[in-house]
């Protein structure tokens, strides 16, 4: 019997399916990559939740030095980075929807307006730092290491910048991820019958939006 008839390859692969699953069928692919997705999304969680503790443990100990050390910050710079990522987080969404329609095209495009946004928040978030850096509010500069800038200050600023940083290294993780997606995009991988990697991909962008919605008022706005 011919297998073209069955509409399968000679070995077995169903055309528009991806040819790299052989072990189990696709809804089962499908859910099982999705659970693998959200349980490594709660260790992330995890991860931030014992900075979010130790920042509000510290914050209750030294309210004071906290309130003073967050005015250094310009909420201006956090505010537009959270506009950024909420509206990344809509194109990411609707490259999704995109894929599930098989329109890869459309999928493409809102994929790398998602990369733009989270290369903007990098660069944001860089002029940040090079601002602090500039008025010795960083690690290893001279006003860092004077009597007057006390260990509270320094746990302050020290939180910010492990926070702050991580965060900033996970949006690089996922801008990576969603170029590798958008690429497949591009060569139109994704139908109405395979989409996971746009999901995947949007799931942890998502987290990356989530996590800086915690970040800006604890940080920005505690003072």
């Amino acid at each position: 019997m011919n297998a073209s008839n069955h509409g399968a390859t000679v070995d077995g692969v169903v055309p528009g399916e991806p040819p790299h699953i052989h072990h189990m069928d696709t809804p089962t692919a499908y859910q099982s990559a999705k659970l693998g997705m959200w349980l490594f999304l709660a260790t992330e969680i995890l991860l931030f939740g014992g900075l979010f503790t130790a920042f509000a443990l510290y914050h209750w100990m030294y309210f004071d030095e906290f309130h003073h050390a967050a005015k250094e910050l310009d909420w201006r710079f956090g505010a537009v980075n959270t506009a950024v990522l909420l509206f990344s987080s809509f194109t990411a969404a609707l490259g999704v929807d995109a894929a599930q329609r098989g329109d890869n095209q459309r999928c493409a495009k809102n994929l790398l307006i998602t990369i733009v946004c989270g290369a903007i928040f990098m660069v944001i978030k860089g002029i940040e730092y090079s601002s602090k850096y500039h008025h010795g509010l960083f690690p290893g500069t001279e006003f860092w290491n004077s009597p007057e800038f006390t260990q509270q200050y320094k746990m302050y600023f020290g939180l910010y910048y492990c926070m702050t940083g991580l965060h900033a290294f996970h949006v690089l993780a996922g801008m990576s991820l969603l170029f590798w997606v958008y690429l497949h995009a591009r060569k139109g991988r994704f139908s109405e019958r395979y989409y996971v990697p746009v999901e995947v991909g949007a799931l942890y962008w998502h987290l990356v939006d989530l996590i800086w919605i915690y970040l800006f008022p604890l940080l920005y706005l505690v003072g």
